[in-house]
């Protein structure tokens, strides 16, 4: 759930901090960009090159570097977080955001965030029991923060009780929770297909065709960053799913691919077969490569089963199927008619006279077509932002 999400970590002075450097390494490791911001005080129970050699980026602490001069900016800072954790917050910290005071980086990062916000409570017992503790906290959830709450133990004063940060572990583990439960694919199967399929002619060649995947894993990227459980089955491509939760299936053939299909259909919320499906496959596959000859080489062929007009056909009331549309001329009527035989709720038109669209580009250009014929024409995008227009879509249609 993390996976490439820009992270803010606000340290505050508190002998917790030194959980920081775990809570950080777990961060990068999850797949978050990480950018440290500290309080002052903070500095003095953890180094900042700790927690920048851990993040991989430099640690601010201060408006202004210094040596350099150079403000950091805690605007750009709090507009690029996708997310904004303060572990630990102190107590005072607690008090500042509360009450909107603004007398050090962190708390200008805060005010600044549009993004969620989580607080990792970290302070004495009778701190964290006092009555002004209880209302601080009390008026950020009012203002739509989220408590991680503290755990009971051993605490710095020798006390024993409530009051210790919770652990960069439960703090990973809550994140990952609730950020997933807020997205609107989440409990949703998805099936995608991507990449081209290989029809055998003889162990040496095939019948193929120039699909990379690209289109297709971006997709199934973008459905598991909006929380659904991405099952892709992929033909031979070198792609790889930016999202380590993507279930992926290799298959070679057009027969491997719709085995594979038809083993995860069944229990699939939506489908969308952006592969580049082989149309026909020889009739039989040479034993041995086929030598050279004079003359030319007839290879009888036979249909392939047509996969979208299978699971258009096997269709639930409750399932969405998306199908895409290469097309080379009278672009949108054949996709109107591929749209129609085979059950599709929209197609993702493409057209291979539209530059920078197509095979084995980084960019794409479609046109959505839904049951209704209703038309949407988006401009040329690369292949993650236009995943999102179709995602975005399914989203849309599954909320109504």
């Amino acid at each position: 759930m993390l996976e490439g999400k820009n992270v803010v970590l606000g340290v505050c002075g508190s002998i917790a901090a030194y959980k920081s450097a775990l809570l950080v390494r777990l961060l990068v490791k999850a797949g978050a960009n990480v950018q440290v911001v500290m309080t002052p005080d903070a500095t003095n129970f953890i180094t900042p090159l700790t927690l920048s050699t851990l993040s991989k980026n430099p640690v601010f602490s201060e408006y202004f570097t210094p040596e350099t001069g150079e403000w950091n900016n805690h605007v750009e800072l709090g507009l690029w977080a996708d997310v904004l954790i303060i572990a630990p917050a102190s107590a005072n910290t607690l008090a500042k955001m509360a009450n909107g005071l603004v007398d050090n980086l962190l708390t200008a990062v805060y005010l600044s965030a549009k993004c969620p916000v989580y607080f990792a409570p970290a302070m004495d017992l009778d701190m964290w029991k006092h009555p002004s503790t209880t209302a601080n906290i009390e008026t950020l959830h009012t203002f739509g923060n989220i408590m991680i709450a503290p755990g009971t133990g051993e605490l710095a004063s020798g006390l024993y009780g409530e009051g210790r940060m919770a652990e960069p572990e439960e703090i990973m583990a809550f994140l990952t929770a609730d950020i997933k439960n807020k997205l609107p694919l989440v409990g949703k199967k998805v099936l995608v297909t991507a990449g081209p399929t290989y029809e055998a002619i003889d162990p040496v060649r095939f019948i193929g065709n120039h699909s990379s995947g690209k289109m297709g894993f971006a997709i199934a990227d973008e459905l598991a960053r909006l929380g659904a459980d991405v099952i892709l089955i992929s033909g031979p491509s070198a792609q790889v799913s930016k999202q380590r939760s993507v279930k992926r299936i290799d298959v070679t053939t057009a027969a491997e691919m719709l085995k594979a299909c038809q083993q995860n259909y069944t229990d699939a919320n939506v489908c969308v077969m952006s592969a580049a499906v082989a149309d026909y496959a020889p009739v039989t596959i040479a034993p041995q490569k086929i030598k050279k000859q004079d003359g030319g080489l007839t290879i009888e062929t036979k249909k392939t089963t047509d996969i979208l007009k299978f699971l258009g056909d096997n269709k639930q009331a409750d399932q969405l199927l998306v199908g895409f549309a290469l097309e080379t001329n009278n672009e949108e009527q054949n996709a109107i008619d591929k749209l129609k035989k085979k059950n599709l709720d929209f197609i993702v038109l493409n057209s291979l006279s539209d530059a920078g669209a197509g095979f084995k580009t980084d960019t794409n250009k479609i046109t959505i077509i839904d049951r209704d014929l209703q038309t949407t024409t988006f401009a040329l995008k690369s292949k993650e932002d236009v995943a999102k227009d179709i995602c975005q879509r399914i989203v849309t249609l599954l909320i109504k």
